[in-house]
């Protein structure tokens, strides 16, 4: 997706101007956590479907930049999708989606070869809804399955989350039951109706509610045990946060991939796991933003 960000020095006025920056970046949740899981050293492929004009091509060469592997599927006929990010002065963001090209990811353009050895399929929520991607999202996690991968999910927002409703966004997850399940606090009770965030263990063995700056909470069921506890974070000042979620979720993916093999007790991985995706989160979060050549 291509990000337009629009960063205003104060706040807007109706009918008027008020000077700020705007700028074309990198975007799409998926392909944020691909760049960072690549950037921390996985083998990493993306699968996505952009337009075929000069956005999509420049988000294709950006991609494979970081170390990618980029399935893209070019569609004639749609733009490459387009986010509009306004960032208010005080950080706050809000959203405008154009999703064009990225929602026309067909089932017949994925391939099982990409598939085999696979460790893990990580899908934002954005991925489930709509047909035809839906489909596309749905064989995907067939196949990561058959290959003896793990899935995990982020539900990325609340709005495309209860789009169809919450008993519709239960049945997605429920369909996913991913491995891993990321939100944040107001994502979970967007799907649980309640902000009780422990019933997240009804649809994942473990989940992780990001909660910015406060840290992130971690819940997880093992042999009819559960735990629930908190891992702090340093406060950072940022300007913008867009991505910092998609790279907490790389960092706690990789880290929790790589020390399965350990001989941690399953507190001591997720806590080292947490820490490492909020290691990532704190990197994107100090990387200056730039812009995305067209050329």
């Amino acid at each position: 997706m291509l990000d337009v960000v629009l960063a205003p020095e104060n706040p807007l006025v109706a009918g008027t101007d008020v000077a700020g920056r705007v700028m074309l970046r990198q975007g799409g949740s998926a392909a944020n956590t691909a760049r960072w899981l690549a950037r921390l050293g996985a083998r990493t492929t993306l699968v996505a479907a952009v337009g075929r004009d000069p956005a999509g091509r420049a988000l294709g060469r950006a991609v494979r930049s970081d170390g990618v592997i980029a399935r893209v599927t070019r569609v004639a006929g749609a733009k490459t999708g387009r986010v509009g990010v306004v960032v208010a002065p005080t950080g706050e963001r809000s959203f405008v989606a154009d999703r064009g090209a990225a929602d026309r990811l067909e089932a017949l353009d994925l391939r099982a070869a990409w598939f085999e050895k696979l460790g893990l399929l990580h899908l934002p929520i954005y991925s489930l809804i709509g047909d035809p991607l839906g489909k596309a999202a749905r064989r995907a996690i067939r196949l990561a399955r058959l290959a003896g991968g793990q899935v995990s999910l982020d539900l990325a927002s609340s709005g495309p989350l209860l789009a169809g409703g919450r008993r519709v966004a239960v049945a997605i997850v429920q369909y996913v039951g991913p491995d891993l399940l990321f939100a944040t606090a107001a994502e979970a009770e967007a799907l649980l109706g309640r902000p009780e965030i422990e019933g997240l263990l009804a649809f994942a063995p473990i989940a992780v509610v990001k909660r910015g700056s406060e840290g992130a909470t971690v819940l997880a069921a093992e042999a009819g045990n559960r735990l629930r506890f908190e891992v702090a974070t340093k406060r950072l000042r940022a300007a913008d946060t867009t991505g910092a979620g998609d790279a907490f979720d790389a960092g706690f993916i990789v880290d929790w991939l790589t020390s399965r093999s350990a001989n941690r007790s399953l507190r001591a991985a997720l806590q080292a796991a947490a820490l490492a995706g909020h290691r990532a989160a704190a990197r994107q979060l100090r990387t200056a933003p730039t812009e995305l050549p067209l050329a």
